[in-house]
């Protein structure tokens, strides 16, 4: 079963918190990790990964915390999947050509290979400006609801 690890969700819900503030707004570590339910110290870990990779951008010091690098439209998921996780294969005969000795043989391996495709296709197509709308369109629907 293909399944995202716990620091990859934490990491794009991390992400989208970030998206969801004014451009350049540095974000304390203890706010992000309460509003999106993470544990603090495995967020920091995180956030530390995500800002080696380029995504974030690291602040010390007090009212030091993290931004985004980037414009939110700028970043995937696949982007913060990939560097969390490495690169995705939905299966082991799709590491690479030759991987698997059926794979020139196999019916199935073309199967796996445009299932990939599709669904990495459609990753790079969530970016965080999309889902930092949709969330606030959600947020509305609840608050209006609520009334």
């Amino acid at each position: 079963m293909f399944r995202l690890s716990r620091g990859s969700e934490y990491a794009i819900r991390g992400m989208l918190h970030l998206a969801l503030q004014p451009q350049g707004k540095i974000s304390f570590i203890d706010e992000i990790s309460a509003a999106q339910k993470v544990p603090r110290a495995y967020l920091a870990k995180i956030f530390q990964t995500l800002t080696k990779k380029g995504f974030l951008r690291s602040v010390r010091g007090p009212g030091g915390g993290f931004a985004l690098r980037k414009d939110p439209a700028e970043i995937t998921l696949l982007d913060v999947i990939e560097a969390m996780e490495g690169e995705i294969s939905l299966n082991e005969c799709l590491i690479h050509a030759g991987y698997c000795e059926m794979d020139s043989i196999c019916p199935v391996h073309d199967i796996w290979r445009e299932a990939q495709a599709r669904f990495l296709e459609f990753l790079s197509e969530c970016d965080f400006s999309k889902l930092a709308e949709s969330a606030r369109l959600k947020a509305k629907r609840v608050k209006d609801a609520a009334k």
